[in-house]
């Protein structure tokens, strides 16, 4: 016999789009809220993309050193996620979930190495 649906899968059309605008929110305040690097790195970038709007000398330039510093904000959330599924899983020590939130930090580390590979190429060049 198959797993019963999820309740929140049944749902289409507007009322889909709707609930997953509100998911979408709650996880972005819950981030700002609890997530210390979530904030730092929003604070970034609210400094980098006017920054990348004025510096970029074409709409490329801009879009990509903007979609860098969004990537970083994505893979965060993404990584906190991680973190907060394993934690609600156990808080003891074991070398399997260390491994995984230590994968999620690396994640991140490229991403911002990211950002400053495509800022310096672009702003170097």
């Amino acid at each position: 016999m198959s797993e019963p649906a999820s309740p929140f899968k049944g749902k289409t059309g507007l009322r889909r789009i709707l609930n997953a605008v509100g998911y979408s929110w709650a996880g972005l305040t819950a981030a700002l809220k609890h997530e210390n690097a979530f904030q730092q790195e929003v604070f970034l970038a609210l400094v980098l993309v006017p920054l990348a709007l004025f510096l970029g000398d074409s709409g490329s330039e801009r879009a990509l050193m903007i979609g860098a510093v969004l990537l970083v904000l994505m893979v965060e959330l993404l990584n906190s996620a991680i973190e907060a599924a394993l934690d609600r899983i156990s808080l003891e020590h074991h070398q399997l979930i260390k491994r995984a939130k230590d994968m999620g930090s690396a994640a991140v580390m490229i991403a911002l190495l990211n950002v400053v590979a495509i800022w310096a190429l672009i702003l170097l060049d």
